[in-house]
């Protein structure tokens, strides 16, 4: 038993430091105070405030030791890991700084995928950021605070060119994706819709697999706004302008998405301030298929804690029960 005794955070035992040393200058300084105090009072001892002393070092040891985790092994358990698959297709282009819905389109997007991050439990997510092209930027992955780091980073800077090549984005995801697990695949588009190439749809149609869904967030408004141009220290100095010299308006094209997600099996929202569209797709995600994506084993352990936390508690209340001295008659 004693072999298989773990501590699960074993650096707490420095906080038994002070515990020692102020135990070692009590004994010493009571001690020395007693024999002083039988020269001039006979009869008088401090023994038990000693003991005190001991025994509230003791406890406090104790307690100390409970805080380094003691626990002892019991064996393996299997750990099953159930979930799916998600790429999310982030529009990376101009158009979404567009500020029509505050504070820019691009940051709603990331909104969106933080939160979704923040409620997803097993599933494996993958970012595919786009604009003229497309590429994946993290590959599948269920380490969540990872995920969170490269979402942190993507920008309208990540992809150089003017356009949005969508359905090279969606291409690239169904191409991805591990065709060995056996749940459903989603494909998540954060976007304003606009896209020159316009063979979307048609790469979608070339999609014959009944377990990949397509699932569409509409991010903007059908007013729209102006494109707004960054200098280097990131300040707005003018807008996009077309050849004829004029402003640029980029406007929420929901239709193309609407069409995706009906194609797709899926389902279209539309990007709130106050994010009701996470709740909604989170709600249609959960009906989805899911699958047993990894097994493994974890070693299990007993915590022993409270055999240390008990008899310290106890020593303390011993301690303050005992007087602080007695005199022998």
């Amino acid at each position: 038993m004693l072999s298989e005794l773990a501590f699960q955070y074993p650096l707490n035992i420095l906080f038994a430091l002070p515990v020692i040393a102020a135990a070692v200058f009590f004994i010493l300084a009571f001690g020395k105070k007693e024999k002083i105090m039988a020269l001039f009072h006979p009869g008088y001892t401090l023994r038990l405030k000693a003991l005190r002393a001991v025994l509230l070092s003791a406890g406090l040891g104790l307690a100390v030791l409970s805080l380094t985790g003691p626990r002892v092994f019991t064996g393996f358990a299997e750990a099953h890991k159930t979930g799916m698959d998600v790429y999310i297709l982030m529009d990376t282009s101009k158009s979404m700084l567009v500020s029509d819905i505050e504070p820019d389109r691009m940051t709603i997007a990331k909104k969106i995928a933080g939160n979704l991050l923040d409620s997803l439990e097993g599933d494996r997510v993958g970012f595919i950021p786009f604009a003229s092209g497309a590429y994946i930027q993290m590959p599948l992955t269920d380490d969540y605070p990872l995920a969170r780091m490269f979402l942190s980073v993507m920008d309208t800077d990540m992809i150089s060119g003017g356009g949005t090549n969508l359905a090279a984005a969606i291409q690239l995801a169904n191409a991805s994706f591990d065709r060995t697990a056996g749940g459903d695949r989603v494909i998540l588009i954060l976007s304003d819709g606009e896209e020159h190439e316009g063979a979307s749809v048609d790469a979608l149609k070339t999609i014959a697999d009944e377990q990949t869904k397509i699932y569409t967030v509409g991010i903007g408004t059908e007013k729209g706004g102006l494109v707004p141009v960054y200098d280097n220290a990131g300040q707005a100095v003018d807008y996009m302008r077309d050849e004829g010299g004029n402003p640029v308006t980029s406007r929420l094209q929901a239709g193309i998405l609407k069409e995706l997600a009906r194609e797709g099996r899926g389902a279209y929202y539309q990007a709130t301030l106050q994010g009701t569209e996470t709740s909604a797709l989170l709600e249609d995600l959960s009906l989805l298929q899911r699958t047993e994506l990894e097994t493994a084993k974890i070693r299990r352990y007993q915590p022993l804690f409270q055999y240390f936390l008990g008899p310290g508690a106890l020593l303390f209340m011993v301690a303050w029960l005992l007087p602080e001295r007695r005199t022998d008659v």
